[in-house]
Protein backbone atom coordinates (compact mmCIF):
# COMPACT_ATOMS: atom_id res chain seq x y z
CA UNK A 1 0.00 0.00 0.00
CA UNK A 2 1.36 3.46 -0.87
CA UNK A 3 2.59 5.58 2.01
CA UNK A 4 -0.03 8.13 3.06
CA UNK A 5 0.28 11.60 1.57
CA UNK A 6 0.03 14.68 3.74
CA UNK A 7 -3.48 16.12 3.44
CA UNK A 8 -4.73 19.65 4.18
CA UNK A 9 -8.53 19.73 4.40
CA UNK A 10 -10.53 22.97 4.59
CA UNK A 11 -14.13 23.97 4.13
CA UNK A 12 -17.36 22.39 5.40
CA UNK A 13 -17.39 18.62 5.87
CA UNK A 14 -20.54 18.38 3.76
CA UNK A 15 -19.32 20.71 1.00
CA UNK A 16 -18.76 19.47 -2.56
CA UNK A 17 -15.30 17.81 -2.44
CA UNK A 18 -12.40 19.09 -4.54
CA UNK A 19 -9.16 17.08 -4.66
CA UNK A 20 -6.42 19.63 -5.47
CA UNK A 21 -2.97 18.77 -6.88
CA UNK A 22 -0.17 21.35 -6.84
CA UNK A 23 2.63 21.72 -9.39
CA UNK A 24 6.29 20.76 -9.21
CA UNK A 25 8.15 22.24 -6.17
CA UNK A 26 4.75 23.23 -4.74
CA UNK A 27 2.73 22.16 -1.71
CA UNK A 28 -0.83 21.84 -0.43
CA UNK A 29 -0.91 25.22 1.33
CA UNK A 30 -0.69 27.10 -1.98
CA UNK A 31 -4.39 26.45 -2.53
CA UNK A 32 -5.34 28.69 0.39
CA UNK A 33 -5.86 31.59 -1.99
CA UNK A 34 -8.66 29.66 -3.75
CA UNK A 35 -10.09 28.13 -0.58
CA UNK A 36 -10.59 31.68 0.69
CA UNK A 37 -12.45 32.61 -2.51
CA UNK A 38 -14.54 29.40 -2.54
CA UNK A 39 -15.17 28.57 1.13
CA UNK A 40 -18.32 26.52 0.43
CA UNK A 41 -16.25 23.76 -1.19
CA UNK A 42 -14.58 20.95 0.75
CA UNK A 43 -10.94 21.42 -0.31
CA UNK A 44 -8.75 18.32 -0.04
CA UNK A 45 -5.23 19.43 -0.93
CA UNK A 46 -2.26 17.06 -0.81
CA UNK A 47 1.50 17.35 -0.80
CA UNK A 48 2.55 15.18 -3.74
CA UNK A 49 5.21 12.53 -3.18
CA UNK A 50 8.61 14.20 -2.95
CA UNK A 51 7.07 17.45 -1.71
CA UNK A 52 6.23 19.06 1.60
CA UNK A 53 5.34 16.69 4.43
CA UNK A 54 4.55 13.69 2.21
CA UNK A 55 7.01 10.79 1.74
CA UNK A 56 10.02 11.68 -0.39
CA UNK A 57 10.92 8.10 -1.32
CA UNK A 58 10.82 7.03 -5.01
CA UNK A 59 9.44 6.12 -7.45
CA UNK A 60 8.31 9.57 -8.58
CA UNK A 61 6.60 8.71 -11.87
CA UNK A 62 3.02 9.52 -12.80
CA UNK A 63 1.89 5.96 -12.12
CA UNK A 64 3.11 6.23 -8.52
CA UNK A 65 1.39 9.59 -8.10
CA UNK A 66 -1.84 8.04 -9.40
CA UNK A 67 -1.49 5.16 -6.92
CA UNK A 68 -0.83 7.59 -4.07
CA UNK A 69 -3.85 9.71 -4.94
CA UNK A 70 -6.12 6.72 -5.47
CA UNK A 71 -5.23 5.70 -1.92
CA UNK A 72 -6.19 9.21 -0.73
CA UNK A 73 -9.56 9.02 -2.52
CA UNK A 74 -10.18 5.57 -1.05
CA UNK A 75 -9.17 6.66 2.47
CA UNK A 76 -11.56 9.62 2.27
CA UNK A 77 -14.31 7.49 0.70
CA UNK A 78 -14.70 9.94 -2.17
CA UNK A 79 -17.45 8.59 -4.39
CA UNK A 80 -17.92 11.69 -6.57
CA UNK A 81 -15.57 14.67 -6.57
CA UNK A 82 -14.06 17.47 -8.62
CA UNK A 83 -10.41 16.92 -9.52
CA UNK A 84 -8.28 20.05 -9.88
CA UNK A 85 -4.61 20.36 -10.80
CA UNK A 86 -2.07 23.02 -11.69
CA UNK A 87 0.98 22.50 -13.94
CA UNK A 88 2.47 19.04 -13.24
CA UNK A 89 -0.46 18.43 -10.90
CA UNK A 90 -2.77 18.93 -13.88
CA UNK A 91 -0.82 16.36 -15.90
CA UNK A 92 -1.22 13.89 -13.03
CA UNK A 93 -4.91 14.83 -12.79
CA UNK A 94 -5.53 13.78 -16.41
CA UNK A 95 -4.08 10.33 -15.71
CA UNK A 96 -5.94 10.06 -12.39
CA UNK A 97 -9.20 10.98 -14.12
CA UNK A 98 -8.76 7.97 -16.40
CA UNK A 99 -7.97 5.69 -13.45
CA UNK A 100 -10.95 6.89 -11.37
CA UNK A 101 -13.31 7.87 -14.18
CA UNK A 102 -16.62 6.82 -12.53
CA UNK A 103 -15.74 8.82 -9.42
CA UNK A 104 -14.42 12.02 -11.03
CA UNK A 105 -17.37 14.33 -11.64
CA UNK A 106 -15.46 17.28 -13.12
CA UNK A 107 -11.88 18.08 -14.09
CA UNK A 108 -10.21 21.49 -13.74
CA UNK A 109 -6.81 22.00 -15.40
CA UNK A 110 -4.93 25.20 -14.56
CA UNK A 111 -2.19 25.87 -17.13
CA UNK A 112 -1.28 22.17 -17.37
CA UNK A 113 2.33 21.14 -18.01
CA UNK A 114 1.74 18.17 -20.24
CA UNK A 115 3.46 16.85 -23.36
CA UNK A 116 6.23 19.45 -23.11
CA UNK A 117 9.21 19.59 -25.46
CA UNK A 118 11.79 16.92 -24.43
CA UNK A 119 14.80 19.15 -25.16
CA UNK A 120 13.32 21.93 -23.04
CA UNK A 121 12.65 19.43 -20.24
CA UNK A 122 16.23 18.16 -20.42
CA UNK A 123 17.56 21.68 -20.02
CA UNK A 124 15.12 22.46 -17.20
CA UNK A 125 15.94 19.21 -15.39
CA UNK A 126 19.66 19.93 -15.65
CA UNK A 127 19.09 23.39 -14.19
CA UNK A 128 17.01 21.85 -11.39
CA UNK A 129 19.97 19.78 -10.24
CA UNK A 130 21.76 22.87 -8.92
CA UNK A 131 21.42 23.79 -5.26
CA UNK A 132 18.62 26.24 -4.55
CA UNK A 133 19.18 27.71 -1.13
CA UNK A 134 19.37 31.16 0.40
CA UNK A 135 21.59 32.86 2.94
CA UNK A 136 18.63 34.61 4.55
CA UNK A 137 14.91 35.28 4.19
CA UNK A 138 15.49 38.55 2.36
CA UNK A 139 17.32 36.73 -0.43
CA UNK A 140 14.61 34.09 -0.64
CA UNK A 141 11.91 36.76 -0.72
CA UNK A 142 13.60 38.70 -3.52
CA UNK A 143 14.10 35.54 -5.59
CA UNK A 144 10.48 34.40 -5.20
CA UNK A 145 9.12 37.85 -6.02
CA UNK A 146 11.23 37.89 -9.18
CA UNK A 147 9.99 34.46 -10.26
CA UNK A 148 6.39 35.24 -9.39
CA UNK A 149 5.92 38.50 -11.24
CA UNK A 150 2.27 39.44 -10.97
CA UNK A 151 1.69 37.60 -7.67
CA UNK A 152 0.69 39.77 -4.70
CA UNK A 153 3.30 40.41 -2.00
CA UNK A 154 1.21 38.74 0.70
CA UNK A 155 1.12 35.51 -1.31
CA UNK A 156 4.90 35.62 -1.76
CA UNK A 157 5.20 36.03 2.01
CA UNK A 158 2.79 33.15 2.60
CA UNK A 159 4.93 30.93 0.36
CA UNK A 160 8.03 31.63 2.46
CA UNK A 161 6.16 30.98 5.70
CA UNK A 162 4.61 27.70 4.57
CA UNK A 163 7.36 26.18 2.46
CA UNK A 164 10.81 27.53 3.42
CA UNK A 165 12.76 25.75 6.16
CA UNK A 166 16.12 26.24 7.85
CA UNK A 167 18.83 23.78 6.80
CA UNK A 168 22.03 24.46 8.73
CA UNK A 169 23.04 28.01 7.93
CA UNK A 170 20.90 28.16 4.75
CA UNK A 171 17.19 28.30 3.88
CA UNK A 172 15.65 25.75 1.47
CA UNK A 173 12.19 24.90 0.20
CA UNK A 174 10.65 21.68 1.47
CA UNK A 175 10.86 19.39 -1.55
CA UNK A 176 13.11 16.62 -2.88
CA UNK A 177 15.31 17.83 -5.71
CA UNK A 178 15.55 14.33 -7.24
CA UNK A 179 11.75 14.11 -7.38
CA UNK A 180 11.65 17.47 -9.16
CA UNK A 181 14.16 16.31 -11.80
CA UNK A 182 12.04 13.20 -12.35
CA UNK A 183 8.92 15.34 -12.71
CA UNK A 184 10.38 17.32 -15.61
CA UNK A 185 10.99 14.00 -17.36
CA UNK A 186 7.36 12.99 -16.78
CA UNK A 187 6.15 16.25 -18.29
CA UNK A 188 7.94 15.29 -21.53
CA UNK A 189 5.78 12.17 -21.90
CA UNK A 190 3.31 12.12 -24.80
CA UNK A 191 0.33 14.28 -23.90
CA UNK A 192 -2.81 12.46 -22.83
CA UNK A 193 -6.25 14.01 -23.14
CA UNK A 194 -9.02 13.75 -20.50
CA UNK A 195 -11.54 10.90 -20.70
CA UNK A 196 -14.32 11.35 -23.23
CA UNK A 197 -17.51 12.74 -21.73
CA UNK A 198 -15.84 14.19 -18.63
CA UNK A 199 -16.76 17.86 -18.09
CA UNK A 200 -13.40 19.64 -18.19
CA UNK A 201 -12.43 23.25 -17.54
CA UNK A 202 -9.09 24.21 -19.11
CA UNK A 203 -7.58 27.50 -17.92
CA UNK A 204 -4.41 28.39 -19.86
CA UNK A 205 -2.26 31.34 -18.83
CA UNK A 206 -2.18 33.73 -21.77
CA UNK A 207 1.34 34.92 -20.88
CA UNK A 208 2.72 31.37 -20.47
CA UNK A 209 3.66 28.83 -23.12
CA UNK A 210 2.93 25.50 -21.43
CA UNK A 211 -0.33 24.65 -23.18
CA UNK A 212 0.16 23.57 -26.80
CA UNK A 213 -2.56 24.45 -29.31
CA UNK A 214 -2.32 20.95 -30.80
CA UNK A 215 -3.14 19.43 -27.41
CA UNK A 216 -6.10 21.80 -26.97
CA UNK A 217 -7.36 20.70 -30.39
CA UNK A 218 -6.97 17.06 -29.35
CA UNK A 219 -8.97 17.79 -26.19
CA UNK A 220 -11.70 19.44 -28.26
CA UNK A 221 -11.86 16.40 -30.53
CA UNK A 222 -12.10 14.02 -27.56
CA UNK A 223 -14.43 16.05 -25.35
CA UNK A 224 -16.52 18.15 -27.71
CA UNK A 225 -19.14 20.11 -25.78
CA UNK A 226 -17.77 18.80 -22.48
CA UNK A 227 -14.67 21.01 -22.79
CA UNK A 228 -14.64 24.61 -21.62
CA UNK A 229 -11.53 26.69 -22.41
CA UNK A 230 -11.15 29.97 -20.51
CA UNK A 231 -7.85 31.74 -21.12
CA UNK A 232 -6.71 34.11 -18.36
CA UNK A 233 -4.32 37.00 -18.91
CA UNK A 234 -1.64 35.70 -16.53
CA UNK A 235 1.58 33.74 -16.43
CA UNK A 236 2.01 30.12 -15.40
CA UNK A 237 0.97 30.73 -11.77
CA UNK A 238 -2.45 31.62 -13.07
CA UNK A 239 -4.44 31.03 -9.87
CA UNK A 240 -2.00 33.02 -7.73
CA UNK A 241 -1.85 35.92 -10.17
CA UNK A 242 -5.62 36.10 -10.80
CA UNK A 243 -7.25 34.31 -7.83
CA UNK A 244 -10.65 36.04 -8.04
CA UNK A 245 -10.94 35.47 -11.79
CA UNK A 246 -9.92 31.81 -11.57
CA UNK A 247 -12.23 31.27 -8.60
CA UNK A 248 -15.13 32.75 -10.58
CA UNK A 249 -14.43 30.30 -13.42
CA UNK A 250 -14.36 27.36 -11.02
CA UNK A 251 -17.54 28.57 -9.29
CA UNK A 252 -19.37 28.80 -12.60
CA UNK A 253 -18.06 25.45 -13.77
CA UNK A 254 -18.84 23.54 -10.58
CA UNK A 255 -22.25 25.16 -10.10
Amino acid sequence: MPEALNLVATGPDDGPPVLALHGVTGHAQRWRVLTAELPHLRWLAVDLRGHGHSPWTPPWGIEQHVADLTAVADRLALRRFTLLGHSFGAAIAVHLAHALRPRVERLVLLDPAIGLDPQDMLETAEQSRADESYADLAAARADRAGRWAGVADDLVEAELTAHLVRDGDRWRYRYCRSAVVAAWSEMARPARVPPAGLPTLLVPGKQADYVALAWVDACRAALGEHLTVAEVDAGHMVYLERPAEVAALIRGFCG
